[in-house]
C-alpha cells in the first residue's frame, strides 16, 4: 500500500516536470531577452535610460554600423556604453546578450570586445579609441510579452540588432561579426582564432569545386564593403555557383558554413532561419568567391539564396600590417533586416 502511494507520487512527481519542461519548449522564443531587458532598464539611472531608449520606429533602429564612430575621442554611436556603466549596470547588459545569443554567440561577442584591447597594445593610441567597454546597448519600444519592440548592441566589429512581437524573435538580423586580427599573430593570445569557421569552410568549399563548378563560382573582383546603416542588402540577383550543382559532399560543407553563423543564435531562431531556407529551396542558393584561399590570401565570398545573404571579406592587413588578416562578416535577412521579411 505504502509503496503503491509512493509509486503514484513519484509518478505525478515526474508529470509534473514534464509538463513543466514541455510548457518551457512552448515558451515563445523571446521572453527571457523581454524579461532581460526589462531588468536592463529598471536598474539604469534616468540619464542612462534615457541614452539608452528610443521609440519603436525611429530611424535610429536602421542605423546600425560596425566600425567606430566617434569625434575627439568621444563615441558618437547612440545607446548607453559599458564604460558609462556600473558592475550591476554592466552584468544586467551582459544578462540581456546572453538572453539572445547562444553560448558559443555569447563567447564570440565577448571576445570581438576583448580585441580592442589587442589593438590598443599593437596602434600605441595611433588609431581610433580602441576600448573593450566601447560596447553600446540600444532598447527600441517598450519591452513587453504582447508588444512589438526591439534591441541592439554594437561596436567596434559587432552589431546584432534582435526585433521581437508577442514574446518571439521575429528578426536577429543584421548581425555583424568582425576580428581584427583576425589571428592574433603575437602576445599571450597567439594562435587565438575569433571566426574561424566563417573562412574556413568557405575556403575547403571552394577548394573541393571542380573546373567546370569554379567558372560559376569565382568572381574576377573581390566583393564590395558591407554596406550598412540600411534596412536592406541591396546586392542585387544572386552570383556564383548554384547548390543544385554541388555534389552532395559539398552541399554539406555550404551546410556547414552556414551553421557556422546561425549556431551563434538562439536555436529556436536558428531553426526557424534553416526552415525558411529549405521552404524556399536549399538547390537555390548560390556561392561566389573571389580571391586565393590560402593565410595572407585577400578574399571575399558571398552567399546568397531566395531568403538570406551572407557577406564575408578578407582584404585588409591587421594593425600589426600581416596581410589578409581583418574579418568582416554579416548574416542578413532578404528582402529586408529588422523583422521586413517576416511581413
Amino acid at each position: 500500500m505504502y509503496l503503491r502511494k509512493g509509486l503514484l507520487a513519484s509518478i505525478g512527481v515526474l508529470l509534473l516536470a514534464g509538463l513543466a519542461y514541455f510548457a518551457g519548449e512552448a515558451e515563445p522564443t523571446g521572453l527571457k531577452m523581454t524579461e532581460a531587458a526589462q531588468q536592463f532598464l529598471q536598474c539604469l539611472s534616468p540619464e542612462l535610460r534615457q541614452k539608452a531608449t528610443f521609440p519603436f520606429d525611429h530611424a535610429e533602429r536602421f542605423n546600425w554600423h560596425f566600425v567606430p564612430l566617434e569625434q575627439n575621442r568621444k563615441p558618437t554611436r547612440k545607446g548607453v556604453a559599458l564604460f558609462e556603466m556600473n558592475e550591476t549596470q554592466k552584468e544586467a547588459a551582459r544578462k540581456l546578450l546572453r538572453s539572445a545569443v547562444s553560448a558559443e554567440g555569447y563567447q564570440t561577442a565577448t571576445t570581438i570586445m576583448s580585441l580592442e584591447a589587442i589593438l590598443h597594445e599593437l596602434e600605441q593610441g595611433k588609431g581610433p579609441t580602441r576600448d573593450p567597454e566601447w560596447y553600446f546597448f540600444t532598447v527600441f519600444g517598450e519591452p513587453t510579452r504582447d508588444g512589438e519592440w526591439g534591441w541592439r548592441v554594437e561596436g567596434h566589429h559587432l552589431s546584432l540588432n534582435f526585433t521581437l512581437a508577442k514574446g518571439e524573435v521575429i528578426s536577429s538580423t543584421p548581425a555583424f561579426w568582425g576580428a581584427n586580427p583576425a589571428t592574433v599573430m603575437s602576445g599571450p593570445k597567439k594562435g587565438q582564432r575569433t571566426i574561424p569557421d566563417h573562412d574556413d569552410l568557405a575556403r575547403e568549399l571552394f577548394r573541393s569545386l571542380d573546373a567546370q563548378q569554379r567558372k560559376l563560382a569565382y568572381q574576377p573582383k573581390q566583393f564590395p564593403e558591407v554596406q550598412a546603416r540600411n534596412k536592406s542588402a541591396n546586392v542585387g540577383q544572386p552570383v556564383g555557383l548554384p547548390a543544385a550543382q554541388m555534389r552532395p559532399e559539398q552541399k554539406e560543407i555550404l551546410r556547414k558554413l552556414l551553421n557556422a553563423y546561425l549556431r551563434k543564435l538562439l536555436p529556436q531562431v536558428a531553426e526557424a532561419e534553416k526552415r525558411r531556407w529549405e521552404s524556399a529551396g536549399f538547390d537555390r542558393i548560390h556561392f561566389a568567391y573571389a580571391g586565393g584561399t590560402e593565410p595572407g590570401q585577400p578574399r571575399t565570398y558571398r552567399i546568397q539564396g531566395p531568403t538570406f545573404l551572407v557577406e564575408f571579406l578578407n582584404v585588409q592587413p591587421d594593425s600589426a600590417k600581416n596581410p589578409a588578416n581583418h574579418i568582416h562578416s554579416v548574416w542578413r535577412s532578404l528582402p529586408g533586416d529588422f523583422g521586413l521579411a517576416a511581413r
